[in-house]
């Protein structure tokens, strides 16, 4: 799953991330910085990526 978000620096990518290892493998996911797209290679439902997200103050829109 691909996830547009407005992550801007690696403060970012903490901070989603403290979330999102809450709920997957830290290998699972990856967020490109210069795409602001998060991938994510886990079986989850993409309603607990975005809520993660939103949860640690980003936002995250499905794109695949």
């Amino acid at each position: 799953m691909k996830f547009k978000t407005n992550a801007k620096c690696g403060g970012c990518v903490s901070a989603i991330g403290a979330k999102l290892n809450e709920i997957i493998k830290a290998e699972e996911w990856s967020i490109d910085l210069t795409t602001k797209i998060l991938e994510v290679k886990a079986d989850v439902p993409s309603e607990k990526i975005v809520q993660a997200v939103s949860v640690a103050g980003f936002k995250a829109e499905q794109i695949d």
